[in-house]
């Protein structure tokens, strides 16, 4: 019982942080920061920049060893990625005020994608381990829950195609590849990326989630028509008339 509700626990405390940061993170989302590519004079200057103080040009030329212009250029790209923020620190007197470069919290997702890959699984298997079949549902149902109530708050409509349809929107601007197309009377969302893949285990746990996730938020009679992990091209569900 005890790790049940230290599960349960941990669970509430993750999707609550996970709600706040999506409300804040919405113009990044738009970005589509998490998959912008960086290259590996990129990549140099996050690590130099992760973990330490705000850094200017010149420090970051001076540890590089490369010109002006290339780590102007780069910073450039990292800022509108979202991995790199920059402030304005005005000097004393009437020097011009220099520029100070950062590490945003992305861009300690990018340099540790590795790690969350090993990371999540051992989750989901540490809940199925110490809680057996009963908890690990109850998991993912949470979960699913939580995610939905996400997407409810700023869905407006009762009607199941209304609903669909708002939240495609919402995917879409939340960088997910996603397509509806309309026939004899259903409605079909082919998700063709998957925000979730990198969570991706065994049990398939995240699968799971998403499945209950979008029956929450549509609702009618929504069922699952393909899914990329058997083999079809990307995950589809249908909503019948």
């Amino acid at each position: 019982m005890a790790g049940w509700l230290f599960i349960k626990t941990t669970v509430d405390n993750k999707f609550k942080l996970w709600s706040t940061r999506e409300k804040e993170g919405t113009a990044r989302r738009k970005a589509d920061i998490m998959h912008a590519a960086v290259s590996p004079a990129g990549m140099r200057i996050v690590r130099l920049l992760v973990g330490n103080p705000a850094k200017t040009v010149a420090e970051l030329i001076d540890e590089t060893g490369v010109t002006r212009t290339a780590v102007t250029e780069q910073l450039s790209e990292l800022v509108g990625s979202g991995y790199v923020e920059r402030d304005v620190q005005r000097l004393p007197g009437r020097g011009r005020p220099r520029h100070l470069y950062s590490a945003t919290p992305a861009a300690l997702g990018l340099i540790s994608a590795k790690t969350q890959e090993l990371v999540i699984p051992a989750m989901w298997e540490a809940v199925e381990e110490v809680g057996g079949e009963e908890v690990y549902d109850a998991v993912v149902d949470k979960v699913a829950e939580r995610m939905a109530q996400h997407y409810n708050e700023q869905i407006k409509s009762d009607d199941p195609r209304e609903r669909l349809r708002q939240f495609v929107r919402m995917l879409r601007d939340e960088g997910t590849v996603v397509e509806v197309h309309e026939h004899n009377g259903s409605i079909q969302l082919c998700k063709r990326s998957c925000p979730f893949s990198k969570l991706l285990e065994e049990r398939r746990a995240i699968c799971n989630v998403d499945d209950r996730l979008m029956r929450r938020v549509i609702g009618g009679s929504l069922r699952r028509v393909s899914c990329r992990h058997h083999g079809d091209p990307c995950c589809a569900y249908e909503l019948e008339q």
